[in-house]
């Protein structure tokens, strides 16, 4: 196997893990409103991803990372032409960082209801921006000889792309229920497994529609497979979350995102970005890739170094791996004045 073929599929995997393990963070943060009744249920949804959610922002870094290294053409056309969805994302995730810091800083209401609310737009973005943006890059669009992008933020606007936004969304909040009725306890727990339930409802309806339509326009027999695979751990998902298995639940909402994803990148390959202006323009595994050695030494470091990272992780999720409930979080009082003594003349 070339290391260009190599290094798409670890690429294809870090995306992978960054949509499966961010996603519920997404479906977390915007869940606080609609599943949390009180401070203290939303300081529990923030508590059950507190731990996790800055190390699996990892695999979004990673994985530009990568991109950039291994195939510098892709990622100057893709940065270049995406320039505004993506400026959004980093805003959006900036907003979002924030609201875990320091909502916790002030304990005035209007201050934590404000820093909800970033942490609900800073959620919905990312998912709904990164369902468009990989659903144009699968269908292909507007790239020139000199491989630039030659649309505009309304070209990305189009109903196979906002589908795609719109599957990221209900995925990732389906998601986010089945993880807080996995990492929870007492009656947000079931709120969550029934919220998961209505949720993958719709979801499993617009991301049937995506893929059918995604596998007509691009895909490959080792695509197809993987959307018949991703849609049938989605129903797995539902069936366990009916029969309140939360643990599988979850893996099976893990592996639906994971399989669909997977089902992009085998749709694209061996493209890395279709031009819909002429399949000469196309960006491939070969046109785009660095030189031999570049991917001969990352081949080697990503050999080192990705499965220390692996088990650190792996280990920061066992070390995490309890529920969280209401009686866990501490009540929170204004301290009182000291009495002012009274003195006699």
């Amino acid at each position: 196997m070339e290391l260009t073929t190599v290094w798409f599929a670890l690429i294809a995997v870090l995306w992978i893990g960054y949509f499966t393990l961010e996603g519920f963070d997404f479906g977390v943060g915007m869940l606080v409103p609609v599943l949390a009744r009180n401070d203290v249920e939303r300081r529990v949804m923030y508590n059950s991803v507190g731990p996790l959610w800055d190390g699996n922002e990892v695999w979004l870094l990673v994985a530009g990372g990568a991109t950039f290294a291994a195939f510098p053409e892709w990622y100057a056309t893709l940065f270049s032409g995406f320039y505004l969805p993506l400026l959004l994302i980093l805003l959006a995730l900036i907003v979002r960082n924030l609201a875990f810091e320091y909502r916790a800083k002030n304990e005035s209401p209007g201050w934590q209801r404000g820093w909800d609310r970033c942490l609900v737009i800073g959620s919905f973005v990312p998912a709904l921006l990164w369902g468009v943006a990989f659903a144009n890059i699968t269908a292909g669009v507007p790239i020139d000889a000199h491989k630039e992008f030659t649309g505009t933020l309304f070209t990305l606007l189009n109903p196979f792309g906002l589908l795609g936004g719109l599957v990221t969304v209900l995925l990732f909040a389906t998601h986010g229920a089945m993880f807080i009725a996995l990492k929870t306890d007492g009656d947000i727990r079931h709120r969550a497994g029934a919220l998961a339930l209505r949720l993958g409802l719709a979801a499993a309806v617009a991301a049937v529609a995506f893929m059918v339509w995604a596998q007509a326009r691009t895909g490959t027999a080792s695509s197809a497979v993987a959307f018949v695979l991703a849609a049938l751990a989605l129903v797995s998902a539902l069936a366990a979350a009916w029969k309140g298995r939360e643990g599988w639940a979850f893996a099976g909402t893990f592996s639906t995102i994971g399989l669909a994803v997977a089902g992009l990148f085998l749709a694209l390959f061996p493209d890395v970005m279709p031009s819909s202006t002429a399949t000469a323009f196309s960006l491939t595994t070969t046109n785009a890739a660095a030189t031999s050695y570049t991917l001969t030494v990352m081949t080697w470091v990503a050999v080192i170094f990705t499965p220390i990272v692996l088990v650190y992780q792996g280990w920061s999720y066992w070390v995490f791996r309890k529920r969280i409930a209401s009686h866990h979080i501490p009540i929170l009082t204004a301290p009182v004045a000291p009495p002012v003594p009274v003195t006699g003349k």
